[in-house]
């Protein structure tokens, strides 16, 4: 279980957000919203890069924002970024083991997690080819395998597929609804593509304006008429 527990972030005189709580209990779960909501917000005080002003994140009974951000990897978070983390002139394989250099004791099964992260992603063949040579849906899914090694308990993954063709998103939502069963690992995803949403998460959190707005079932939650209105941009006709 995860409970998010009054989170406030403040940037001067603006707020990101604003007393957001939640309890997610699914194993893939979508945080969405319009631009400016405060999703990447959110992942960020998760993450470590932004200290939250008030509020408390605690995970499988860790009081996560008592952990430094080196620590919170060691423990199990892992996370991808909109632009993707590739270090272009290392091999595949190498841009995934330099994750596994900064977590203790991993090197022993180094190549294990490795070929089982690149196979998972169709990549374990060019596991030793130049990184800068894929092609963007390549690069992106070397981020989802970053994402999976060392463990991981929860995965953080912010609009994976930004950018993706039809057939590749459809392939990335195949991925992302295995994760749990294959690693163990529970799935925070942010993405604005409401079909993504709604083909992999069980539940869904949406924010406006830094606010929780609705929280539950995505199919529900993408039926709310407060959503549709601040995310999907549709109106009752009433």
């Amino acid at each position: 279980m995860i409970a998010i527990g009054g989170i406030s972030v403040s940037f001067g005189g603006v707020t990101a957000l604003n007393k957001v709580s939640a309890i997610f209990n699914d194993a893939i779960v979508g945080i969405i919203g319009p631009n400016g909501a405060g999703k990447t917000t959110l992942l960020n005080v998760f993450s470590g890069f932004v200290e939250p002003d008030s509020g408390h994140i605690e995970i499988f009974g860790a009081n996560l924002l008592a952990m430094a951000p080196y620590k919170r990897a060691r423990w199990g978070l892992r996370r991808s970024f909109q632009t993707e983390q590739i270090v272009d002139d290392l091999s595949v394989g190498d841009n995934l083991r330099v994750v596994l250099d900064s977590l203790p004791d991993r090197k022993r099964r180094g190549n294990v997690e490795i070929a089982e992260a690149l196979q998972f992603v169709g990549l374990l063949e060019k596991a030793g080819i130049l990184a800068g040579t894929l092609n963007v849906f390549e690069r992106r899914m070397v981020e989802i395998a970053r994402t999976l090694v060392g463990s991981p308990k929860l995965v953080l993954l912010d609009e994976p597929g930004a950018g993706l063709r039809r057939q590749e998103t459809e392939m990335l939502a195949r991925m992302i609804r295995e994760i749990h069963d294959r690693f163990g690992a529970v799935t925070l995803l942010i993405d604005h593509d409401v079909s993504l949403i709604a083909a992999t998460c069980m539940s869904a959190l949406v924010l406006d304006f830094g606010e929780r707005i609705a929280l539950g079932p995505t199919f529900e939650v993408l039926n709310d008429p407060r959503v549709k209105a601040a995310y999907l941009g549709v109106e009752d006709a009433a």
